[in-house]
């Protein structure tokens, strides 16, 4: 029996259906709840930048004015500020502090596992439990780190009322909660480094400064990337450790985007102008997302 050319194609085209239909019956429930609870309420956040509510009421829709408003606003651009030196400050000292014991434990170390498990433990803590803990530590009263300084014969800090010392101790504090995911994210990506490559280079005389120099930061270029684009939109959004520990203050001297957002869309409920400050924060991470992405991937074509 002769089998005519294109016989198998109705067969083919439904195997093909299923396939389709077997893929999108897997991510279509994803796809739903992505759109419910991030596309949907991101769409009406824009809309809502665009008008002018507290919450009761028809909103009246006034363009552009919010963005007008924060153009001239101070606070915003003193908050603008406060998060992006946060951000300059802890996402280079995360991603090194992350390598670096990354770096340490992935050798023979005693008590390695104890070691990983220790620093891996803020992840699974709460943002608003490790900053009661935080609270703890800092407070100017009686906080333990003040505590110890008097037992030492030192001063007491003012960690509240002074901002900048205030800001040191989110720093501090948002340091510690994010180097453990850092180093989690180099020791993958240095399971992936063949230890040939280490061996050669030390038979050549290449010591160990340069071995990490020329060998594991190059190699693990992937998952720095990641951490980059990972570290910078954590710190962009940042609220609940800043909201808990210091509230912003004193003044708006650790005030951040994400706290003047939910100051101005929850507290004095100006919903639409907290709207905005949120379009703001989403549009920035995601620049810098694209840029990174971008540059990262033309580096990656020329070399």
């Amino acid at each position: 029996m002769t089998t005519l050319p294109g016989a198998r194609r109705p067969g083919r085209r439904a195997a093909r259906l299923r396939e389709n239909l077997v893929g999108w019956a897997f991510i279509g429930p994803n796809l739903v709840l992505l759109s419910v609870f991030l596309l949907v309420p991101i769409l009406w956040a824009v809309q809502l930048s665009f008008q002018e509510t507290r919450g009761f009421g028809d909103p009246e829709w006034v363009g552009g004015a919010n963005y007008a408003r924060m153009v001239a606003d101070p606070v915003f651009w003193q908050t603008l500020g406060n998060t992006v030196l946060f951000t300059l400050v802890t996402v280079p000292v995360e991603m090194a502090l992350g390598l670096g014991l990354a770096v340490l434990l992935d050798g023979v170390l005693p008590g390695r596992r104890t070691w990983r498990t220790m620093l891996v433990l803020p992840m699974v803590i709460s943002g608003v439990a490790s900053a009661m803990i935080a609270v703890i530590l800092f407070t100017e009263a009686n906080g333990l780190v003040n505590k110890v300084l008097r037992a030492l014969g030192l001063g007491a800090v003012p960690w509240q009322s002074d901002g900048a010392l205030a800001m040191v101790s989110v720093i501090v504090t948002m340091i510690w909660l994010r180097v453990g995911l850092n180093m989690i994210i180099y020791l993958a990506g240095l399971q992936s480094v063949s230890p040939e490559l280490y061996e050669a280079a030390e038979l050549d005389g290449a010591g160990a400064w340069q071995r990490f120099r020329s060998i594991t930061v190059p190699l693990v270029g992937p998952s720095t990337f990641f951490l980059l684009v990972l570290n910078v939109i954590a710190s962009f959004q940042v609220f609940d450790l800043v909201f808990v520990l210091t509230g912003g203050g004193p003044g708006y001297s650790t005030s951040v985007l994400g706290t003047y957002a939910y100051r101005n869309g929850f507290q004095i409920r100006e919903q639409g102008y907290g709207a905005a400050l949120g379009v703001v924060i989403l549009v920035v991470t995601l620049a810098f997302t694209v840029v990174q992405w971008r540059t990262n991937r033309t580096r990656d074509l020329t070399e």
